[in-house]
């Protein structure tokens, strides 16, 4: 009775330590006396022969690495602090854990060396206004590297690029200058149309004498509509042609 009782609890030992669950996004890697099986187990109940079968969990789901502020050279000599984030995750657990010790460890270091490589080829300017083009190379690149060890990179985004002090103030003025450019262009734009439409008005007022007078007597309704203490003594434009000549010019 008591070997039976003896054989049954080795036996439910046995169970015990050989039955796993995997998740629906973790996958098992076995290796059986030390060599690998061709197809990993999961998701759900597997066996796994104790101690004869060794299983290492490998998780499927995507990984969002946060690459720590790089200190960048870009190619015009500007020191700069880049901070960027990648989206990965693996596709072949069997590569993930044959072909390298630590897959999230060596997929930080090559983003971190590639992040550096790649924004210290790329102007200031490049830097700060094509941050979508700059990932998708950082993408390729990190991705090439990876892909032997079976992680896919689906995604490399530069979240903050830090400027120097001196940096910012310089590009600050900078852009006051543009936006004062700007607004004298503005301003003399805004001058030559007026005069333009001022000669075209003088020229339309002496084809017809009778609108210069009309606008005359306009201008005097407006200045007699507000209430002011102005004293207006009307003299008539004939009066100044006389004075003046009979063209309009002096004598």
């Amino acid at each position: 009775m008591l070997p039976g009782l003896i054989v049954v609890g080795l036996a439910v030992f046995w169970i015990l330590l050989s039955v796993k669950v995997l998740n629906e996004y973790e996958r098992g890697v076995v290796f059986r006396l030390g060599k690998v099986l061709p197809q990993p187990k999961g998701p759900g109940l597997v066996i796994v022969a104790f101690p004869v079968d060794r299983m290492v969990r490998v998780s499927l789901r995507t990984v969002v690495l946060d690459v720590p502020p790089q200190d960048v050279i870009t190619k015009d000599n500007v020191t700069v602090k880049v901070n960027a984030v990648v989206y990965f995750r693996v596709v072949d657990p069997l590569q993930a854990v044959i072909q390298v010790e630590n897959f999230l460890y060596a997929t930080s270091q090559e983003a971190q060396t590639t992040l550096r490589s790649i924004l210290g080829q790329a102007h200031l300017d490049e830097l700060l206004s094509e941050r979508e083009r700059l990932g998708e190379m950082l993408q390729a690149v990190i991705d090439q590297h990876t892909g032997p060890w079976g992680v896919k990179v689906t995604q490399v985004a530069v979240k903050a690029v830090d400027l120097p002090q001196e940096m910012q103030r310089a590009m600050a003025k900078q852009a006051e200058s543009e936006r004062e450019k700007r607004a004298k262009i503005i301003h003399a734009s805004g001058e030559l149309e007026a005069s333009q439409q001022l000669t075209a008005a003088a020229h339309q007022l002496n084809t017809e004498p009778v609108s210069l007078h009309l606008r005359y007597l306009q201008t005097l309704v407006e200045i007699a509509a507000e209430k002011n203490s102005t004293v207006i003594f009307p003299v008539p434009i004939d009066w100044l042609k006389a004075l003046m000549g009979g063209d309009g010019r002096k004598p």
